[in-house]
């Protein structure tokens, strides 16, 4: 319960609304950014407490000492995400915080002239990439399974945690492929809802929607989780739905099968990949942007331009 809600001095009658409306303030960022912060605030106390400096409240000197430590080792996104979690415990606590001080901003931007900011990636699932994985998969209920999860994940640029959320409910089956209701993604934490579509794929081997209903058929699954754990050699069916970490593990597992460094790919590879591959082909930016979801376009050229640097490129048109 955040603490300046806990704190409220309320009559016995209103004690339940007070604990209920802590809950709504609760709900306002998701689980996996209040897991980061605490993880992100552990650190900083640590390291307060080694040093016999005021982690609660911290002051601005202390804050810019610390994140010149980290900028030894981290990134600077981490380095953000870190200012970030510091200034979440303060104004919980109804403290100003000293992250917002000159001397943390101006330490911060130094370290980004330093490190630079480029993001270290990593590699979007291509289509070559995706054809090669899945070449490597047999029959088995773990191998229809992960088949579904790539070409899907592929196809609707989906984030793990939303593959990994997906039920039979979500699904439409229609004459064109497969109708995907989103009931909550990253964008949209509200959970107003979106709507995807999955097209049937030229080539039955790598068709998404073919490949979802052969899962369905082999699991009989008819409710509840699309993608589950599979034990017993990959032949027998755990009711849970399959967490979202595991969609990371089940693409390193085919790169690597498929011949590739299984630490250059994770979740990301697969929606990158489907950017990536879209801009290559000349898709335009507001249908690639209509598929994955993003809502800004910072994000999404990144992907458009490394898929156009070999279409109508200089150098290819010089007779080399």
């Amino acid at each position: 319960m955040p603490d300046h809600l806990s704190a409220l001095a309320v009559p016995t009658d209103l004690a339940a609304l007070a604990a209920e409306a802590a809950a709504y303030a609760a709900q306002t960022r998701a689980a996996a950014t209040l897991r980061a912060y605490r993880a992100d605030w552990r650190d900083f106390a640590a390291w307060c407490q080694e040093r016999q400096l005021a982690a609660l409240p911290a002051t601005p000197e202390t804050v810019a000492l610390y994140i010149t430590d980290l900028a030894r080792m981290r990134a600077v996104s981490t380095i953000r995400r870190r200012l970030a979690s510091i200034a979440q415990a303060h104004d919980a606590q109804g403290l100003e915080s000293p992250t917002r001080a000159p001397v943390v901003r101006q330490v911060l931007r130094g370290v980004r002239r330093a490190r630079g900011v480029a993001p270290r990636q990593k590699d979007a699932a291509d289509l070559a990439v995706i054809r090669a994985m899945v070449a490597t998969l047999d029959q088995s209920l773990q191998g229809l399974r992960d088949r579904a999860i790539l070409l899907l994940g592929f196809a609707g640029a989906f984030r793990r945690s939303e593959l990994a959320r997906l039920t039979v409910a979500d699904l439409e089956f229609v004459s064109e492929g497969v109708i995907i209701t989103l009931r909550r993604s990253k964008t949209d934490q509200e959970g107003a809802g979106a709507l995807k579509g999955i097209p049937y794929g030229a080539n039955p081997t790598t068709c998404p929607v073919r490949a979802l209903r052969a899962w369905l058929n082999a699991s009989g699954i008819t409710a509840g989780p699309v993608f589950r754990s599979v034990w017993k050699g990959g032949h027998r069916l755990r009711p849970k739905a399959l967490p979202d970490r595991a969609i990371a593990e089940v693409v390193k597992r085919a790169a690597a099968a498929a011949g590739y460094d299984p630490a250059r790919f994770s979740g990301h590879s697969l929606r990158a990949g489907l950017a990536t591959a879209a801009a290559a082909a000349g898709v335009d930016e507001r249908a690639i942007m209509e598929q994955t979801g993003h809502t800004t376009t910072r994000m999404v050229r990144r992907y458009i331009r490394r898929g156009a640097l070999f279409r109508n490129n200089a150098a290819a048109r010089v007779g080399l």
